[in-house]
């Protein structure tokens, strides 16, 4: 047993290149363990969107997690990046509230618009002009997009934990009287001094100790924060129905109608994905020889080679996840990250029911300190002029107040290239750099007209 031992982690090692990295097989499967708690909601939620579209809900959980194996596992394998897929949350809202309920598109007619996307998205990828898109995005742009990611994530565990609710004025601050906010509040304490005292797993922790106190606190009409199901186990029962669930007929006979649709998915997740995948390597501090972040042809068509085989599944669009820094914070460096987040999310088909009961509550404090985190990086802006310097605090106010990173991220390559072009800085203005502005005036019609 130890002669298997030694030789399956001297395997790894090699093949993930762990001590290259400066980093250990366990941490790397804590950095998995830990990514897994923050996103392992993503089983309850898609599916309850999906099924707004007349889809089965137990159908669209098996999907989901079919989806993020092999998600995870193609970049894990072919991109050696700690960065874990599933179903992208935006996605899945448009596919169902608009493209199918709204617009009365078919499923099967959605989902070939999600694969023509991912095609897309692989024909760029295989080709250098993905890279060169990422590399076309200005110093502020770039610096924008780190910390925007960061002010959103915290966004979303703002909101998820209660403590950012809708108020007359736009966000205000949750209830204090509410039990789940104060242990939202109390778990950010502990997430924040335990990650502070160097404590090993801090994060996982948090978020075991705040699922269990949760059995005991009372939230709403006599529920409580944790909701246990009542059974642990569902075997696993895979629809194969929903393989290659295909309609290019009727794609073709609504071409005009559902066209822009698929723009705009295309260019939501080409450039989510991307601003993701940019925020995650930057965080982890991964370089090529270049000096530039680790994030090249092999990673851009992982993350496109997902998106097709969640559409062959039966999914909304997969895509890269921002819990993912979660795990980074952990000290994940390498693919062996996602190998062990498609690991649990296989075991997961058989005691989904369980895990899935794990609230928005115990995760938000850890998606706030991981967001904060990222914010600590303000400081680089000192690198910059006065006039590049509000490009990204921009960038960072919209996505603070609308929980909009998109529009967030148009709007502050709109702000360079008109900064650039008054203040006579031709040397910025490139052919890619307007080009960039086409496609994001583009987005911004089309995202005014999905509503």
């Amino acid at each position: 047993m130890s002669v298997f031992s030694t030789f399956f982690n001297r395997y790894c090692d090699r093949y993930f290149q762990i001590s290259a990295r400066g980093s250990s097989f366990w941490k790397e499967v804590l950095a998995g363990v830990t990514t897994f708690g923050a996103m392992a909601y993503i089983m309850a939620v898609n599916p309850d969107i999906l099924s707004a579209a007349g889809l089965d809900r137990h159908d669209m959980v098996m999907t989901t997690i079919a989806s993020a194996v092999l998600g995870s596992l193609i970049m894990a394998l072919w991109a050696n990046l700690p960065i874990a897929l599933a179903p992208a949350m935006s996605s899945n809202v448009i596919f169902a509230q608009v493209v199918v309920i709204r617009m009365g598109v078919p499923p099967a007619v959605a989902f070939t618009m999600v694969l023509l996307g991912g095609l897309a998205f692989l024909t760029l990828s295989l080709t250098q002009w993905r890279q060169k898109i990422v590399r076309a995005f200005p110093v502020p742009v770039r610096l924008g997009i780190h910390f925007a990611i960061g002010a959103f994530i915290a966004h979303i565990g703002m909101v998820t934990g209660g403590l950012a609710i809708k108020g007359n004025d736009g966000l205000a601050f949750g209830h204090l009287t509410d039990p789940a906010v104060l242990l939202a509040i109390s778990g950010l304490f502990l997430a924040a001094f335990l990650r502070w005292s160097r404590v090993p797993a801090a994060m996982l922790i948090v978020i075991t100790i705040i699922t269990i106190v949760g059995c005991f606190v009372p939230h709403g009409a006599g529920a409580k924060v944790t909701q246990l199901p009542t059974h642990w186990i569902d075997w696993p029962h895979y629809p194969t129905h929903m393989l290659f669930p295909y309609d290019f007929k009727g794609f073709f006979s609504h071409f005009f109608l559902v066209l822009p649709v698929t723009l705009y998915f295309f260019l939501g997740d080409f450039f989510d994905a991307t601003g993701t995948m940019m925020a995650v390597i930057q965080r982890s501090g991964l370089k090529d020889k270049e000096g530039q972040p680790l994030l090249g042809r092999d990673a851009f068509a992982a993350d496109a080679t997902a998106s097709i085989v969640g559409s062959a599944l039966g999914t909304s669009t997969v895509s890269a996840y921002l819990e993912s820094l979660v795990g980074v914070e952990e000290g994940g460096k390498t693919g062996l990250v996602g190998v062990t987040v498609a690991l649990l999310f296989a075991l997961s088909s058989l005691f989904w029911p369980l895990i899935t009961s794990v609230p928005a509550v115990a995760t938000a404090p850890i998606l706030i300190l991981v967001g904060l985190g990222m914010l600590s990086g303000l400081t680089d802006l000192k690198n910059l002029s006065a006039r590049e310097q509000i490009i990204p605090l921009l960038m960072v106010l919209i996505t603070v107040m609308t929980g909009d990173f998109m529009i967030s991220l148009a709007l502050g390559l709109l702000l360079f290239t008109f900064l650039a072009i008054t203040t006579r800085r031709w040397q910025d203005i490139t052919v890619m750099l307007l080009t960039l502005d086409g496609v994001f005036v583009t987005y911004l019609v089309l995202s005014s007209r999905m509503g």
